[in-house]
């Protein structure tokens, strides 16, 4: 090989380096997750006083949330928001909100308690809680629930307890991300009112409609025709409990106004 050849040989080489290192640099970052944050409701019971509290700190970045623009949030709340009590819920979350990513295709995994020593508890509560699930996956929400038996496995864990000390007869609690999709969540049903009588089946599965409500990212709402109204009267979801769970469902999580 002549000198000549050497040197148009080592050149080419140099060119083909440089194309590549630009190449690797022009890709696009990797994505990755932070710890998330938490969020806390606490959801009042039958015949209870309306209590509720919520809390986040940090949380994590979800990048395949959908986005749209602010605009078409306000457009697609402003078509969608008569029948509903959405604007309650941008009340309580500081014009946000939060919901499960879609989960049609891969449901949720819920976790019942299948049994307690507590006294007064019934095998017949765990369906009452499984047919309240059941009834919001029925209202038209893109999210499906799929019944687990090992605990460790589940997105979210429904437990027993005797009672709570506040006058409520049921608790949520759920971890969100920073961009407000939720990530987990508890609920803990009380087998007896705070001051000690026992709930019958009816009210059992009217509470836990309405933490099962709380789970999927509704809040209080003074309406008392429905089952997210803090002193629970009803023993079904009404037409606005879906119609606003649908709507929810429809738009992004997040600051909406």
């Amino acid at each position: 090989m002549s000198r000549l050849d050497y040197l148009l040989l080592t050149a080419v080489a140099l060119l083909a380096a440089l194309v590549g290192l630009g190449a690797h640099e022009m890709r696009p970052p990797a994505q990755h997750a932070v710890a998330a944050g938490v969020a806390a409701g606490v959801a009042a019971g039958i015949a209870a006083p309306a209590e509720t509290t919520v809390a986040s700190v940090g949380g994590a970045v979800n990048r395949r949330a959908a986005t749209l623009d602010r605009r078409e949030v306000r457009r697609r709340l402003q078509l969608g928001e008569a029948g509903t009590y959405i604007g309650d819920l941008l009340a309580e979350h500081d014009s946000s909100l939060a919901r499960w990513p879609e989960r049609s295709g891969r449901p949720l995994r819920v976790w019942v308690q299948p049994a307690s020593p507590v006294r007064h508890w019934r095998p017949e509560f765990v369906d009452a809680v499984r047919e309240a699930f059941t009834s919001w996956e029925g209202s038209g929400i893109p999210v499906h629930f799929a019944f687990v038996l090992d605990s460790a496995s589940a997105d979210v864990h429904v437990s027993w307890i005797d009672r709570f000390r506040e006058p409520i007869s049921g608790k949520t609690l759920w971890a969100r991300d920073d961009r407000w999709w939720i990530v987990e969540g508890d609920i803990t049903l009380a087998v007896h009112h705070n001051e000690g009588d026992p709930l019958d089946l009816s009210a059992m599965r009217a509470i836990a409609l309405h933490e099962v409500g709380h789970l999927i990212g509704l809040d209080h709402t003074p309406d008392t025709t429905t089952i997210m109204t803090p002193r629970v009267r009803v023993r079904e979801l009404s037409e606005a409990d879906r119609a606003t769970a649908r709507l929810l469902y429809a738009l992004p999580p997040g600051q909406v106004r």
